[in-house]
C-alpha cells in the first residue's frame, strides 16, 4: 500500500446522546472528525499508511485531537498550530421521518487561518503516492483554496495519484470565490473523480439527470474536458426514511459502465462520514485489488458498515468489510 496524504479541517462534533434534540438534553458527547480526516483514519484502519495535514488550535483541545488521530496510526507531523479555536459543529441525530440537523461554528476556526506559507508541501508530500482532496476545503477560505492548490500542483509534478471528491455545499462558499471556477481549477490536477451527476453538473455547468445514460454521458464529457481524469465513481443513496437507506455504486472508467447491487441498511446508527467511508474504501481497494468493480463493492460495504458506528469515522477493518462482501449481513454474534 502506498502512503496516502489527506488535507483538510479537523472539527469537534457535539451531539446529545441518542436521538435527542439539544433542548431535551443537558449532556452531550463529542467526537473528532472532518471530511478528509475521516477518509485518512478509515484507510489507516484498513492497514494503510496515512499522513494528515491541517491547522489546529494550540490548546488542550488541539492536543486532544492530535492524540485521537495518532491512536489510529495517522501521522500528524505536518499539522500546524494556530491561536484560533478548533472548529465545532453541532448535530442532532434524526430518526424515522425526522431528519438530522447540523449547525457549524467554523468561520473563525484555526483552519480558517491557514495559508500557503504555513505548509511545507515538499516535506509533507515526501514518500506520498496518493493525495485525496474534497470540495469542502476550497469552499472555506481563499487561504485554504490556495494552500490546497499548491499541494495539488506539487503532487501532480511528483506523479501522485490524486482523487477528488468535489462535494458542493452552497452554504460554505462565503468568501466571494466562484465554486465552478475553483473546482475546475483544482480538477486539472486530479486523476480519480469520486462524485455523481450533481457534482459533474456543478463543474461543467450542465443539466444531466440521474439516469444511467446521462451518468455515462456526463462522465464522458468530464473525461473529455479533463483528460487527466481516468475514472468516475458514484455512490448512490436511496432513502426510505432517516433510519433506513440503500447504498450502491456505479462507475465509468473510460471503457465500461458497471453498477453494484443495493446494500440494505435497515437501522442507521449514524450516517455522518458515510460518504468519507466510501471514498476511503475505494482508495484502499483500488490500490489493493487493481479491479474497479471489486473496488466499488468494497467501498459500498465499507460505507454501509460506517452507518453502524457512532461518530464521524469508520472503525471497520478489512476483514469486516470482506465479510459483508461474502454475504454475511445478518449480524450474527461472532465467537
Amino acid at each position: 500500500m502506498s502512503k496516502v496524504i489527506t488535507f483538510g479541517e479537523i472539527l469537534m462534533r457535539l451531539s446529545p446522546r441518542g436521538n435527542k434534540k439539544f433542548i431535551q438534553s443537558n449532556v452531550v458527547e463529542f467526537y473528532f472528525g472532518g471530511t478528509e480526516l475521516n477518509v485518512g483514519i478509515s484507510i489507516a484502519n484498513f492497514g494503510g499508511s496515512v499522513k494528515h495535514i491541517s491547522c489546529i488550535s494550540d490548546d488542550f483541545i488541539g492536543k486532544t485531537a492530535i492524540s485521537y488521530i495518532r491512536k489510529f496510526g495517522v501521522s500528524t507531523r505536518h499539522i500546524v498550530k494556530s491561536q484560533r479555536p478548533l472548529g465545532v459543529y453541532f448535530l442532532e441525530v434524526g430518526a424515522v421521518m425526522r431528519p438530522s440537523s447540523i449547525s457549524y461554528n467554523r468561520s473563525h476556526s484555526s483552519f480558517s487561518e491557514i495559508s500557503p506559507e504555513m505548509v511545507d508541501w515538499k516535506s509533507s508530500l515526501k514518500d506520498g503516492n496518493w493525495f485525496h482532496w474534497t470540495g469542502i476545503t476550497p469552499a472555506l477560505t481563499e487561504g485554504a483554496y490556495q494552500t490546497l492548490r499548491e499541494g495539488l500542483k506539487l503532487a501532480k509534478e511528483n506523479g501522485l495519484e490524486i482523487s477528488a471528491d468535489p462535494t458542493y455545499r452552497s452554504g460554505l462558499w462565503k468568501y466571494g470565490a466562484d465554486p465552478k471556477t475553483v473546482l475546475r481549477d483544482l480538477l486539472q490536477y486530479s486523476t480519480i473523480f469520486i462524485g455523481g451527476v450533481n457534482e459533474i453538473n456543478e463543474v461543467l455547468g450542465t443539466n444531466y439527470t440521474y439516469s444511467k445514460e446521462d451518468f455515462i454521458a456526463a462522465s464522458q464529457q468530464l473525461l473529455q474536458d479533463f483528460p487527466n481524469i481516468k475514472k468516475v465513481f458514484d455512490k448512490i443513496r436511496t432513502s426510505v426514511n432517516s433510519s433506513w437507506h440503500k447504498i450502491r455504486s456505479r462507475m465509468w472508467n473510460g471503457i465500461e459502465y458497471r453498477e453494484t447491487e443495493d446494500l440494505d441498511i435497515t437501522h442507521i446508527v449514524d450516517r455522518i462520514g458515510t460518504g468519507d467511508a466510501y471514498a476511503a474504501g475505494l482508495i484502499y481497494a483500488l490500490q489493493k485489488f487493481n479491479d474497479d468493480y471489486r473496488s466499488m463493492e468494497f467501498a459500498c460495504a465499507a460505507c454501509a458498515l460506517k452507518h453502524t458506528y457512532e461518530g464521524d469515522v469508520n472503525y471497520a477493518t478489512v476483514e469486516e468489510v470482506t465479510s459483508i462482501l461474502d454475504g454475511n449481513t445478518t449480524g450474527r454474534l461472532t465467537r
